[in-house]
């Protein structure tokens, strides 16, 4: 027999367990309180009121409940992947409530997530990267921080946010090497090219003297406004401003240079192993999608290296 505990109460321990015991990083935290909050926003709908859900117990959740709130889900037109990732967060909490001795069984059992769309990574080719890095930047502050970002990004495949959390304690010249500290905070290692370490030596030249954040006194590694670190944002406009005046003609943002990455090496003949340890990937399955994307480029060898090609003799 399940321990009584309200609703509300649950989720207050439920994410002290993810800020204290789990550890996982402040948005990660956040978004898993925003899907809660949904799901108790719902409870709360119709006849029900604030002061119900104050008062409710958890063994009031059950299955039918669930359902109706999946339910509600697909009403809205949520897409597959946002419905996905709600229940993967109620999932957790019930295991959270399981594990406490709150709950019995998990409502979810037996449910699974819409089956999620599949889109193939957005990424340029060899010829768009090099006319997008080997473009005109100004030799000023901004234009070398410009060009230094980019490099950035597309020589390590870093995420966006991955870059705009790098410190210059981060960056290691003599061993052409870079800590990056990814998702659930899992740093790892990864090297930079050549022509990324010159634009970063450029660009951190004009900054001899350091400039602190006011997150444990780092040094960020490129700046923004008032000399700070720079905002995703920026970096985003920034992109922008260099794929339109490339002549790009691709939706393209800072995701896309990872993609970009990934493809490349995998066009060139890495293993999805070490792509996996590059890109930060905690599961195979997600570096995988890439092999989708080189399906074209295999074939294109077969059609060159194969004496009769695909489809008979030629």
């Amino acid at each position: 027999m399940s321990r009584e505990k309200t609703l509300i109460k649950a989720g207050e321990d439920f994410i002290v367990h993810l800020e204290m015991e789990r550890n996982l990083s402040p948005r990660t935290i956040q978004s898993y309180r925003s899907d809660l909050k949904g799901f108790f926003t719902f409870l709360s709908e119709g006849d029900n009121t604030e002061d119900y859900l104050a008062a409710a117990s958890v063994r009031t959740v059950d299955q039918l409940l669930v359902r109706g709130y999946l339910a509600a889900l697909h009403r809205q037109r949520l897409k597959k992947a946002s419905i996905g990732r709600k229940m993967a967060a109620l999932n957790t909490f019930f295991r959270f409530l399981l594990q406490k001795g709150y709950l019995d069984a998990n409502p979810l059992t037996g449910m699974s997530a819409p089956r999620k769309d599949r889109h193939l990574p957005i990424h340029l080719s060899v010829d768009e990267t090099h006319d997008l890095l080997t473009q005109e930047f100004h030799d000023d502050e901004k234009g070398r921080r410009d060009r230094a970002l980019l490099e950035l990004f597309y020589s390590t495949g870093i995420r966006l946010r991955e870059l705009t959390d790098l410190n210059r304690e981060d960056i290691d010249f003599s061993q052409a090497l870079i800590k990056v500290r990814g998702k659930g905070r899992r740093e790892r290692i990864v090297p930079v090219g050549a022509p990324a370490l010159s634009a970063l030596r450029s660009y951190m030249d004009l900054h001899t003297e350091n400039c602190h954040d006011n997150v444990g006194g780092k040094s960020p590694l490129i700046r923004g406004r008032n000399d700070r670190r720079i905002h995703p944002r920026t970096v985003e406009r920034i992109l922008d401003k260099y794929i339109l005046s490339a002549g790009i003609g691709k939706k393209i943002g800072p995701h896309a240079l990872r993609h970009s990455f990934a493809t490349h090496l995998l066009n060139a003949g890495a293993d999805l192993r070490s792509i996996q340890e590059l890109l930060g990937h905690k599961s195979l399955s997600t570096t995988q999608r890439y092999t989708a994307v080189n399906v074209g480029r295999l074939m294109e060898i077969y059609d060159q290296a194969h004496p009769q090609g695909r489809g008979g003799a030629k």
